[in-house]
């Protein structure tokens, strides 16, 4: 199976910035897409952002764009979020996903990290 674990989240003052790691590992797996979710009090779980690993294509949530950059290192199997001119708003648990497919299944699944907190906030 995928493994994935998140490291970078914490406290940081508004105007601030975060570099946010997820590395998967496990067993024999492609992985086609890596992602970032966020989760605030009361709200559902949001999309992000996202890397298509082959093509490096990416997409963002609106509210991020122009301030977070998604990119991953291919031979690591890591995704990496730096997100600068941090907002109390961006204040979220945020989790690391992979849509990967491991070589004893026959369709790929979603995979998810254990979060990590991020708050802005002076």
């Amino acid at each position: 199976q995928v493994q994935l674990v998140e490291s970078g989240g914490g406290l940081v003052q508004p105007g601030g910035s975060l570099r946010l790691s997820c590395a998967a590992s496990g067993s024999r797996f492609t992985v086609y897409t890596m992602g970032w979710y966020r989760q605030a009090p009361g709200k559902g779980r949001e999309l992000v952002a996202r890397i298509t690993t082959s093509s490096g294509a990416t997409n963002y949530a609106d509210s991020v764009t122009g301030r977070f950059t998604i990119s991953n290192d291919n031979d690591k199997n890591t995704v990496y979020l730096q997100m600068n001119s941090l907002k109390p708003e961006d204040t979220a648990v945020y989790y690391c996903n992979a849509l990967a497919l491991p070589n004893t299944h026959l369709a790929p699944s979603d995979f998810w990290g254990r979060g990590t907190q991020v708050t802005v906030s002076s």
